[in-house]
């Protein structure tokens, strides 16, 4: 070793002039010694990797002493190259001697080593089973309705607490921002929601009298119709659209806010985010959505009767007549009942997705869709729910 440090001695005026890495190697007495010196930079390790190769080939020695005293620059690739080198001797229980080694250097090597170790082996163990892969799933899944769950109840109070309700101070709540969501969510989609209803009536009808018929019991369509449509279907189909339309809107705005940092300038501002994006969108559903399934039940039953008039000679006057003995206030208001819920389930999921989104459009896009499939997914158990509680109540 003391062999190789006079060379470099000996050698230091053409050292500065030319800063290129260099390795010198000499072996004595069963160790072998390697001094390094120049430029070990991204830009410059190239030029040694060929020799510090042919260094992990040798063997024949207890002991490899490194002596990096004459190095003048390192960053993390020629750090990652004298690791290689390191770990391939370690790995044939070569004692590891480094001497003249900079705080710089031994900072970097301790970083690099330290990240190289981490990583998994690539030639590591098999995978998993089908059955255990299942069960990570399964587990994965959980945490993330765990976390779903928190959020949600995180949007919802920061929404009840948050929702700037300072009437006559600077920061009050905005009527002009919930009408406009109420026109946007609400009038908006009156005719999408009309069209569906009415068309989901008249199939209902239409299959309804064609059972029936077998056993001559044509007129009990309409309690069909009128049973299903105002305690089931009309706020659940509903419920469904407005997922899919306004709840992926408002995913995809507070998504978009999200990517260009527009939520982050609230903040700066002193706003709360929640209380000027959420809020005003979570009162307008809660609104909207009772008013939409009114207007769907009406446009449901309307379908009913003139597929009942088409297929089973039930004029409209008959069915009228026939729909206020079947159904009673407890009956409309068995469905009313669920649309507040719903709406504050497809806002406040909207909501958590929105706030989930990355800087991709790639994040826009999954969480838009998760935010549309969990809300659905969510509703129809919300009113399998209901449906068993007025069970038990015999509501």
């Amino acid at each position: 070793m003391l062999t190789i440090r006079k060379r470099f001695a000996s050698g230091k005026t053409a050292r500065e002039a030319d800063h290129q890495p260099r390795v010198a190697v000499g072996e004595e007495g069963g160790v072998l010694g390697c001094a390094f010196s120049g430029n070990w930079t991204t830009r410059t390790v190239t030029l040694v990797d060929a020799d510090m190769r042919k260094i992990e080939k040798r063997s024949g020695f207890q002991t490899l002493a490194l002596d990096l005293s004459h190095i003048e620059k390192m960053d993390t690739a020629g750090a990652w190259l004298i690791d290689r080198l390191v770990s391939a001797f370690e790995k044939k229980g070569v004692e590891i001697r480094l001497e003249g080694q900079s705080e710089i250097a031994s900072i970097l090597l301790g970083a690099v080593g330290d990240a190289v170790r981490r990583e998994p082996d690539s030639g590591g163990a098999k995978p998993p089973n089908i059955i255990i892969r299942a069960l990570e799933a399964v587990g994965r899944r959980v945490y993330e309705m765990r976390d779903d769950f928190l959020s949600s109840m995180n949007i919802l109070g920061a929404t009840i607490r948050g929702s700037q309700m300072k009437l006559g101070r600077g920061h009050a709540v905005n009527p002009a921002a919930i009408f406009n969501q109420i026109d946007r969510m609400g009038v908006g989609a009156i005719p999408v929601v009309v069209l569906m209803s009415a068309i989901v009536g008249a199939i209902v009808a239409q299959q309804g009298a064609y059972q029936l018929s077998y056993f001559g019991a044509d007129i009990f369509v309409v309690d069909l119709v009128g049973v299903l449509i105002l305690r089931e279907l009309g706020v659940l189909m509903t419920a469904i659209m407005i997922a899919g339309r306004s709840g992926s809107a408002i995913t995809a705005e507070i998504g978009s806010m999200k990517m260009r940092e527009e939520v982050d300038a609230l903040k700066v501002i002193g706003l709360n985010p929640i209380g000027v994006l959420v809020f005003p969108r979570l009162v307008a559903l809660v609104i909207a959505l009772p008013c939409l399934t009114i207007i769907a039940n009406f446009a449901a039953l309307g379908g009913g009767i003139a597929a009942a008039w088409l297929y089973s000679d039930i004029a409209p006057a008959a069915f009228i007549d026939r729909l206020r003995v079947a159904i009673d206030l407890s009956t409309i208001f068995a469905g009313l009942i669920k649309a507040p819920f719903m709406a504050m389930i497809i806002g406040t999921i909207a909501s958590v997705e929105g706030m989930k989104v990355g800087g991709s459009a790639e994040s826009l896009g999954q969480h838009v869709t998760a935010s549309v499939v969990k809300s659905i997914f969510v509703v129809i158990i919300l009113d399998g729910l209901f449906a068993m509680f007025y069970a038990a109540i015999e509501f």
